[in-house]
C-alpha cells in the first residue's frame, strides 16, 4: 500500500500597510532626505522606542558632507505605523504637498496617509 503523506502549505500575505517603513526625513535645498528605520543601520540614532529612529541622535550620521547645520535647521517629519498600520506623517508646515510622493515612496506606503503638519516647536525650523 502506498505511503500517504499530509502537507500543509501557508500562504502568508501582507495586509496593506505591513510593509512600509517608519523612519525620518528632511527637506534639504528642495530634496528629500528620508531614513527608513533599519534596526542594523545607524544604532546610535535609533529613539528610545526602539522602532525608529530620532532626529537629532541620527543627524551626524547622515547629514550632507559638509554641512555645519545642527539637526533643526531644515524642515523635518517622520513616518510612523497608526492604529491598522495606516501611515501618519507628522512633519513641518513648510514641506508642502509635493513632496508627499517622494515620501511616499521612500517609506513604502500604499494609499494615502494621514498628513499631520505639525506647528509646535519640536518640528521648527529656519524657515520659522
Amino acid at each position: 500500500m502506498p505511503e500517504i503523506r499530509f502537507i500543509t502549505f501557508y500562504i502568508i500575505t501582507s495586509r496593506k500597510g505591513d510593509d512600509m517603513k517608519q523612519g525620518v526625513f528632511w527637506l534639504i535645498d528642495n530634496k528629500l532626505l528620508a531614513i527608513p528605520f533599519d534596526k542594523s543601520k545607524y544604532p546610535d540614532g535609533i529613539a528610545k522606542s526602539g522602532d525608529t529612529y530620532n532626529h537629532e541622535k541620527l543627524w551626524k550620521y547622515v547629514k550632507p558632507q559638509n554641512c555645519n547645520k545642527p539637526y533643526n535647521y531644515y524642515p523635518r517629519g517622520r513616518v510612523v505605523k497608526g492604529t491598522k498600520n495606516k501611515a501618519i506623517v507628522y512633519m513641518n508646515p513648510d514641506i508642502s504637498n509635493e513632496f508627499i510622493l517622494g515620501i511616499k515612496e521612500a517609506f513604502e506606503i500604499e494609499g494615502e496617509p494621514i498628513i499631520k503638519l505639525d506647528f509646535s516647536k519640536h518640528y521648527k525650523c529656519y524657515l520659522d
